[in-house]
């Protein structure tokens, strides 16, 4: 099995067996040490700043398949996909010196990036897919990130058991040349199931970092005081790897 793929299921094989243990104080320390170790055996054995693999359009996956939300009902999204998105506002806000509000219009009229690549869910599965959409860089270049900025924070429209979605990466991966805010995949505007009208492709990590239904890119200096602390909805939850590197 391939290295991607058999880092996806060796961590949902991994979350599904030990979510008690996690629970326990022992579980949450040694579960806290081992995330260390692991994003810092990244940094030291692999060059963080390397492309993933892309691929020629022929390799595109027949059906790339939704998961997780695949059609949130709160708030105003229902009426938003109604209009097809057409009063659809993403800011970028938090440690920047100039707050952005982007229209669809707005990120669409951006120089774009398009790239194939292959998304590796935790579950298990993969496929291949074209985005297209401006790399996150540009944003936060035009916001103007102030120095304290450590981290990009993604909100997300869509609410799981009440707690709404949300992600976030540190300043290598937000830096990255294939971290891009994608509108389209496979060449048309992005299926309801895979995100529309915005999503994040974070190319070198596993899918849950891939932020869906995106509404904010918040800076900030700290995770500690967002949600339960630890980065993102399922690390938060299920005790999912807030950096899940492949």
């Amino acid at each position: 099995m391939k290295r991607r793929g058999f880092l996806a299921v060796l961590g949902a094989g991994f979350v599904a067996g030990c979510n008690k243990f996690a629970d326990s104080d022992a579980g949450s320390k040694l579960l806290g040490a081992a995330e260390k170790w692991h994003k810092n055996a990244h940094e030291f054995l692999m060059d963080r700043k390397a492309l993933a693999p892309e691929f020629p359009r022929s390799a595109i996956s027949p059906f790339f398949r939704g998961n997780g939300s695949v059609d949130p009902q709160n708030g105003d999204y229902p009426a938003q996909a109604e209009a097809g998105f057409a009063d659809w506002r993403l800011e970028v806000r938090g440690l920047v010196e100039h707050p952005l509000s982007l229209s669809l219009e707005n990120i669409r009229k951006l120089p774009q990036r398009t790239q194939v690549t292959r998304h590796d869910c935790v579950e298990g599965w993969s496929a291949i897919g074209e985005w297209t959409g401006p790399q996150l860089s540009l944003l936060l270049d035009t916001a103007k990130l102030r120095p304290e900025a450590k981290y990009i924070v993604f909100r997300c429209a869509d609410n799981l058991n009440g707690q709404d979605y949300y992600e976030s990466v540190d300043l290598i991966d937000a830096y990255h040349p294939q971290t891009i805010v994608a509108h389209e995949l496979n060449g048309e505007p992005l299926p309801i199931r895979n995100g529309a009208p915005l999503r994040m492709r974070i190319e070198r990590q596993l899918g849950y970092k891939h932020a869906k239904y995106l509404t904010a890119i918040e800076a900030v200096a700290s995770l500690d005081d967002i949600a339960g602390g630890k980065g993102g909805y399922w690390e938060d939850r299920a005790g999912y790897q807030w950096y899940a590197g492949i």
